[in-house]
């Protein structure tokens, strides 16, 4: 029998989110970092009725709430060693955005493209996303520039740390089998994959994204698509 206050900490998806990542390896390192990113969140019977999105159509931004659902560990450290300080300094675990945490939550502001409402129930399309293919979302709720914006808001050790883009080579007929996912994968790759602190010149690299296979090389800050094969 479960008493009230252990009710209370029990909670359950409200959605669960469908992207182009099948694996963690190229998901960008923060929400909104690739806009061109689409994806279609579902929400789950109990919750795909109109009257659960009503008004939601009016916000331009969401937040979601959602699980680091494939994170195998059950402890979390104190602290962490964030990539954007090179994997070898320590920072407090509540002073970073790690996915290794006390609850495994994660928290993320996309865009909203569109609501639809079809025989199968509500799907939520947004753009900008940095989650995994079958993430589960623990709440949705609007974005509100008047108190989720703050301008001149200090940026901590990330302020020296900024990523630059890459520049990416290909030849044009490679990627035409992406069709309307072309500029989303680019803009994957400019933000370079890679984690910072181990990086081979000589390595070729795998992405999957969508339903390819995509080999590329880096070196210096040019990157190079070798082959986009169909999976």
């Amino acid at each position: 029998m479960v008493n009230e206050a252990e009710h209370n900490k029990i909670i359950k998806p409200v959605a669960v989110i469908h992207t182009d990542f099948s694996e963690k390896f190229g998901i960008p390192r923060q929400a909104g970092l690739v806009p061109e990113l689409e994806a279609r969140i579902e929400l789950m019977p109990e919750f795909s009725k109109p009257e659960a999105v009503r008004e939601l159509e009016t916000f331009s931004h969401i937040w979601l709430i959602w699980g680091f659902s494939e994170n195998k560990t059950e402890t979390a450290n104190l602290t962490v060693r964030p990539p954007r300080l090179g994997g070898s300094t320590r920072v407090g675990v509540f002073a970073s955005r790690s996915p290794f945490r006390p609850n495994g939550l994660g928290l993320s502001v996309v865009k909203l493209k569109e609501i639809i409402t079809g025989k199968n129930g509500i799907s939520i399309i947004v753009c900008g996303a940095d989650l995994l293919d079958g993430t589960p979302i623990y709440d949705i709720k609007p974005y509100l520039p008047l108190s989720d914006c703050v301008p001149n808001a200090l940026e901590g050790y990330t302020a020296g740390t900024k990523n630059h883009r890459l520049k990416v080579v290909y030849q044009p007929e490679m990627l035409d089998a992406l069709k309307d996912k072309k500029q989303a994968l680019i803009g994957i790759l400019e933000q370079d994959p890679r984690q910072t602190y181990f990086q081979e010149p000589s390595r070729i690299y795998g992405l999957y994204f969508a339903e390819f296979n995509i080999k590329f090389k880096v070196s210096d800050d040019i990157l190079e698509i070798l082959e986009v094969q169909k999976l």
